[in-house]
């Protein structure tokens, strides 16, 4: 007598419905293994600050140093004498021929134009200068 046997149709359907995510977990971990091995060895961009501002009854400025000021009308200031877009160049040319390890100081107005803050830096760029600092001023 042969037996005869049940075919379970209800097994199969199920095992075609469901998806196995064990390859997907697999690959999760890895990466995240992978992570965790790397970042401590990635450098991170560094923006060097300056100190902090100078206390009452200390200058701000050396007396040699060179301040440039862009006011909010645009007028260029150079160690508190104004002058014209055309004589800013040749101004710094003489500067930084007379001190060459002079280190420019631009404080720019905040209603003062982009356009101007780039004919500075560029004009300074061009006389020489390998560094330019730009010092902000809160609530101006």
């Amino acid at each position: 007598m042969r037996q005869k046997r049940l075919v379970h149709l209800t097994d199969s359907a199920e095992d075609q419905g469901s998806i196995n995510l064990t390859p997907l977990i697999d690959v999760v971990f890895v990466v995240l293994i992978l992570f965790i091995l790397i970042a401590p060895m990635l450098e991170t961009d560094k923006v060097k600050l300056a100190n902090g501002p100078a206390r009452e009854g200390s200058a701000a400025t050396n007396p040699s140093s060179l301040v440039i000021h862009v006011h909010e009308d645009n007028t260029l200031w150079i160690n508190k004498r104004e002058i014209q877009e055309q004589s800013l160049r040749p101004l710094l040319q003489a500067l930084h021929a007379k001190n060459p390890k002079l280190i420019p100081q631009l404080y720019q107005d905040r209603g003062a134009f982009f356009g101007t803050y780039q004919l500075v830096k560029n004009a300074v760029e061009e006389a020489g200068f390998e560094e330019l600092d730009v010092i902000l001023e809160p609530g101006r």
